[in-house]
């Protein structure tokens, strides 16, 4: 007690000085490698809920998603070829890897450079095309995805463009944007897995014979991407400096440079062996010499890597695994709402059973918000003229959830194709599905990290309007300027906190909103849960200060809250710039529901596990009513009824997927028998109706009570046809691959026969590979 009489007695009598005091107190506990991710983030929709008033003027103003007909021609065309040529099943069970010829056309159609500038030869694409592209190839195959991704992510070309020398930009974007160089990026040594910056590898300056400086590297890294395969690596180390032999000190810190992979002393030729196959492996540097030239961005950038990789690791996180996410998910959703369509049990279609109903709606509502939400930072880059974005709150919410996301989709589309969700085989098609999962769950900042420590651990700095700049303020030992914060600081709390309190009581129902409509009634639950999350972020920074970082299941649920008004928000845009369509109704709210449960369910359990007495003695303050439930079954069925057949929603759903047209392709078969089988609905009522009135008879198989109502003119000639197609269809679809005993997958010998389902035997050609042997 009298601690805080003397605190509050300083700021009375000298408060521009004891702020900027207390700013130094909080600042000095963030070490320089987190300062400078703090540093580097900005916010889009994301920071007016940290205000505690979201912005939907701002948020609906902008215009719809769209590409460039530059984009959209790629996109139709060479993506569409690319997809066709790949035989996803030939990549995971007999080659392990992708085609010679997919690997030539990526690399000549320019797919390694869809993000480098046209100056260089790359096709200068946005985020959104480049996001689009990487979306459609994930939905085809995950190995080609993968491989996409990476030369167009974080890496060197990346890197090159913002930082590299234009002797670096000249020599390598080039080749990286026409293929004839593969990069690799390392970053993860044995030592320093999620803690990036624990690096162990090191590099020394020296004085060469020639009077020229070179670096003598020695690294051991793991989990490299292409590193198989690349021509060039790029390699994060600690650059040491013995003599000082660059001026700047012995130890200059965490370093990047490219070096060739066949420099002497580089060993990249070996893989690992992740769920599903993509070059992926260790490699290691023994006495590599580089000139100091390799450096990106050359002598200067020494010592600044970990700057450099933060400033382009959240543009990598908002792109590529959000796209691979997302096309995980269209095509989950709609292979499996075709099946639960075609197929049938208990004399019924698995969609119009209820647990059933409840699966599809949740992959919908997911796949629907998924897709919504990867759109807010893609626009935030593509429509900044400054090239100056880089969206570290809103990537990281979209790198944790959109892979959770995937993965709750992907284990529901198992569950419902049930045996043939569970077997492998090339007419079993979501199987795999859960391979991918591990990978975009662990790779950019595993997933348990980012929810606990950097959704809201970044936020509450970058999203604030006020605490990055009291920061600061520590930097220009400004008083003056410290205390004018800090009064504009307190101000804010104190109006959120009654904001919060006000609309908690009113079920946010006062509150204004840009239109009416399906959505308002959310964005007015939103405006209440932005304002009393604002007030617990505010409380949670006054009585724990720097330990804040270190509650990490604090900081997490403070992150579930942000990200899930986030994820409602920008559904409720989609929602608005699709129109407003009659018929996504239910999947809008389903979808919004969702979110504002979870955001709500978090609220309440932060209030319940906070540290501070009085945060849980005075709950009913901050959080006076729940007022959301959890969705309501209806929708589901609503949403079931809808996707579950050809519909405009279900298009809309999963646009952007590849969707091959030859008839050998499962996926082509079954689109064409959810078609029969739609058309066929009405004649099987007709049958049933009949059935039921004692007309037909009962426990006989369907073709021959089709043949049955036919001969009685229940039905007429082109029903009966009509029918018989239908059965045949699902009877196709419903096939299940089955292997024979001596057959062990990729080990068997040449000339044992292959996969086969019901009806069908592959012969396995003689140059099916063995198995990779580390």
């Amino acid at each position: 007690m009298l601690k805080a009489i003397k605190t509050m007695y300083l700021f009375a009598t000298d408060w521009d000085n004891q702020s900027l005091a207390f700013f130094k107190k909080n600042r000095e506990a963030i070490t320089p490698t987190q300062w400078a991710a703090l540093d580097k983030g900005t916010v889009g929709f994301e920071g007016s809920i940290f205000k505690g008033k979201p912005d939907w003027k701002a948020l609906m103003a902008r215009p719809a998603p769209s590409l460039t007909p530059e984009e959209q021609s790629f996109l139709d065309n060479e993506t569409e070829e690319l997809c066709s040529m790949i035989d996803d099943w030939k990549v995971r069970e007999e080659l392990k890897d992708l085609e010679p010829r997919v690997w030539d056309y990526l690399k000549t159609k320019g797919f390694f450079g869809l993000v480098i500038s046209k100056d260089y030869g790359g096709k200068g694409f946005s985020a959104q095309g480049h996001a689009a592209i990487v979306s459609k190839i994930a939905s085809r195959c995950a190995t080609a995805g993968a491989t996409s991704m990476v030369p167009n992510s974080l890496g060197p070309g990346e890197l090159l463009a913002h930082y590299g020398t234009d002797e670096q930009k000249n020599h390598y974007l080039p080749r990286l944007a026409n293929g004839r160089d593969i990069p690799c990026f390392a970053l993860t040594s044995p030592q320093a897995g999620s803690d990036a910056t624990n690096q162990a590898d090191e590099g020394t300056v020296f004085k060469g014979d020639d009077n020229k400086l070179y670096i003598r590297m020695n690294w051991d890294k793991r989990y490299t991407t292409l590193a198989p395969v690349a021509t060039v690596i790029g390699v994060a180390f600690n650059l040491k400096d013995p003599d000082n032999l660059l001026g700047g000190g012995e130890d200059r810190g965490i370093t990047l440079a490219l070096v060739p992979a066949n420099t002497p002393g580089v060993d990249n030729k070996h893989r690992h062996r992740p769920p599903y196959p993509f070059m992926n492996g260790p490699h290691w540097g023994r006495d590599v010499i580089v000139p100091v030239d390799a450096i990106i961005g050359g002598e200067k950038q020494a010592g600044n890597g970990w700057n450099m990789l933060v400033d382009c690791l959240s543009i990598g996180r908002a792109i590529s695994l959000p796209a691979g996410a997302s096309g995980l998910a269209k095509y989950a959703l709609r292979v499996t709402t075709a099946y639960a369509a075609v197929r049938k049990q208990f004399n019924s279609r698995l969609a119009d059973m209820g647990g059933i109903q409840e699966q599809i709606g949740k992959m919908a509502a997911l796949t629907y918000s998924l897709d919504a939400a990867r759109m807010g930072p893609l626009q935030d880059m593509d429509l900044d003229e400054t090239h100056s974005t880089r969206p570290a709150v809103s990537s990281a919410i979209l790198k944790y959830h959109t892979t959770e996301a995937s993965r709750v989709i992907a284990d529901a589309a198992v569950e419902i194709h049930g045996g043939k969700g569970v077997v492998e085989g090339p007419e079993n098609p979501v199987s795999h599905l859960r391979h991918t999962i591990p990978v975009s769950t662990t790779v950019e900042g595993a997933n348990i990290m980012t929810r606990n420590l950097m959704i809201f651990g970044q936020g509450v700095f970058v999203g604030h309007p006020y605490v990055l700049k009291e920061m600061k303020t520590v930097e220009t030992g400004d008083a003056k300027e410290a205390g004018r914060l800090f009064r504009l600081h307190l101000k804010h709390a104190f109006t959120n906190a009654a904001r919060g309190l006000f609309h908690g009581v009113t079920a946010g129902y006062l509150t204004s909103t840009p239109e009416q409509g399906p959505g308002a009634p959310f964005q007015r639950q939103i405006n209440r849960m932005s304002a009393q999350f604002a007030t617990l972020a505010e409380v949670s920074m006054a009585l724990l200060g720097p330990k804040l970082v270190r509650e990490e299941r604090i900081s997490a649920r403070h992150g579930d809250i942000l990200s899930h008004l986030y994820l409602a928000s920008l559904t409720l845009r989609r929602f608005n710039y699709e129109g407003s369509q009659k018929d996504d109704i239910p999947l809008m709210q389903r979808a919004v529901q969702h979110h504002l449960y979870e955001a709500e369910h978090a609220m309440e359990e932060l209030i319940r596990n906070h540290p501070s007495i009085l945060v849980r003695g005075l709950r009913r303050i901050f959080h006076p009513v729940s007022w959301t439930d959890k969705p309501r079954d209806y929708l589901d069925k609503k949403i079931t009824e809808t996707i579950c057949q050809p519909s405009a929603t279900r298009d809309r759903l999963t646009a952007g997927l590849f969707m091959p047209t030859a008839q050998s392709e499962y996926m082509t078969r079954l689109e064409k028998a959810l078609n029969i089988v739609a058309e066929a609905a009405p004649h099987e009522a007709t049958l049933a109706r009949a059935q039921k009135k004692g007309l037909l008879k009962k426990d006989v198989a369907f073709v021959d009570m089709v043949e049955e109502a036919a001969d009685l003119n229940i039905i007429n000639a082109d029903a009966r046809d009509l029918l018989h197609r239908a059965q045949a269809a699902r009877d196709d679809i419903i096939k299940v691959n089955h292997f024979p005993m001596e057959w062990a997958g990729p080990a068997m010998t040449p000339g044992n026969s292959g996969p086969a389902n019901d009806s069908t035997r592959h012969e396995i050609p003689q140059q099916y590979p063995r198995p990779y042997n580390p």
